[in-house]
């Protein structure tokens, strides 16, 4: 429409894209308490709004940077508030919202851009993949007894909201950033998340673990009861460094009274709990679904700050619509990627690339199901050990 514009918020406009993507979410406006809280969480220069002439669709992202396969960190856009009013959704606003913001990732050197999808059918066309997984587990507390081998873990102590707000940042960033997919969380995270926090209940503690090295793991929750009174201990957060972390942290979760039982969401496929239990089946996973969401911004750079498998290389040959610069052929081996002219093995999209990059989802199985097309039979098969990784990528921030 000739009378559109796309462009970042002035600061007076962000609340107004607050209250609108609330909206889009179904939620009342927000008080000026909630807004005091999150208001820090709005970047400067990261904060889209398009107009017709008044505001009708809102995107945000902050800066981080997430681990990559052989323990690279890459400049991440973490992409969030997005929001169409209603009443003019399916006329392209959110298409211009997402040219608007990949053309500036790109721009600043951006090398891969994530968010949590609202619906499973909505970005792919914009090139993100689903590239982690995760899965709701149950624990029945009055039933579950821990097997005697499993460590004893450490001390924990436990601190109220007030008091440990302040250290979340730094409790993050010591024992949530060794696995594949992890994100840094900066300053502008914070304000949203501790926001959140406050909303879901009225008392919020944190539990934290001390090692014989120092502080190596902590975990947040809450209690609530349903009419039955039913009480869940609900767990918002559960970061560890190591096994006798994890460990320690569940035997404390354990001994919480008057609870019955711990639910846990969007937690590792590959995270043993059921092991820890005399009896697996009191840890039940109720779900598996789509954890987060990648976009492949910089495909060169991508593919080259990661390491890979033993296997023979393999030519891609990657289309991208909404990023064309990234179209082309790049050769992946276990010395590394870079850009060639060779002929290609496997043909694909941007947002199969993305589900492909962290070794999610297997070459083999995206040939089969007829989002890769296979040039050479025995590159699926070998992109399968390229791409693959040890454990199960997992993100474990959201936003």
């Amino acid at each position: 429409m000739s009378d559109r514009t796309v462009r970042i918020l002035r600061p007076d406009e962000q609340r107004e894209a607050w209250n609108l993507f609330r909206a889009a979410l179904h939620v009342q406006p927000g008080t000026d308490e909630e807004w005091d809280r999150v208001s820090a969480a709005y970047s400067a220069e990261r904060s889209w709004g398009v107009f017709e002439p008044d505001l009708i669709g809102t995107a945000r992202s902050f800066d981080a940077e997430m681990v990559v396969p052989g323990g690279a960190r890459l400049p991440l856009a973490a992409v969030t508030g997005v929001g169409v009013r209603a009443g003019r959704t399916r006329r392209g606003v959110l298409s211009a919202l997402q040219a608007a913001q990949l053309a500036d990732f790109a721009e600043r050197g951006v090398a891969l851009a994530l968010l949590y999808a609202s619906e499973g059918t909505i970005y792919g066309r914009y090139g993100y993949g689903i590239a982690t997984l995760a899965k709701r587990v149950v624990v029945d507390k009055h039933r579950a007894q821990l097997r005697p081998d499993v460590p004893a873990g450490g001390e924990v102590t436990v601190l109220g909201i007030d008091e440990a707000a302040p250290k979340w940042p730094e409790l993050y960033a010591e024992t949530a950033m060794g696995r594949v997919a992890a994100m840094t969380r900066s300053e502008v995270y914070w304000p949203g998340y501790e926001a959140q926090a406050r909303r879901r209940a009225k008392l919020v503690q944190t539990a934290v673990h001390r090692g014989q090295d120092g502080v190596d793991g902590y975990l947040t929750y809450y209690v609530e009861e349903d009419a039955n009174h039913h009480a869940k201990l609900q767990v918002m957060a559960f970061h560890y460094a190591n096994p006798a972390a994890f460990a320690g942290l569940w035997r404390f979760l354990l001994s919480v009274d008057l609870v019955d039982e711990i639910v846990l969401p969007m937690r590792p496929l590959d995270e043993p709990h059921a092991l820890l239990f005399t009896d697996p089946r009191m840890a039940k996973t109720e779900s598996t679904e789509d954890e987060s969401w990648l976009r492949l911004v910089d495909v060169e750079a991508a593919l080259a700050a990661r390491t890979y498998g033993s296997a023979e290389p393999v030519v891609l040959e990657v289309s991208d619509r909404s990023l064309p610069g990234n179209d082309g052929r790049y050769r992946v081996g276990p010395d590394g990627a870079s850009r060639t002219e060779e002929e290609p093995a496997l043909r694909l999209s941007a947002d199969t690339l993305a589900m492909l990059y962290f070794g999610t989802w297997r070459a083999s199985s995206l040939a089969d199901t007829g989002r890769i097309e296979v040039l050479d039979p025995a590159a699926p098969a070998a992109a399968d050990v390229l791409f693959g990784t040890r454990e199960s990528v997992w993100c474990g921030t959201v936003f």
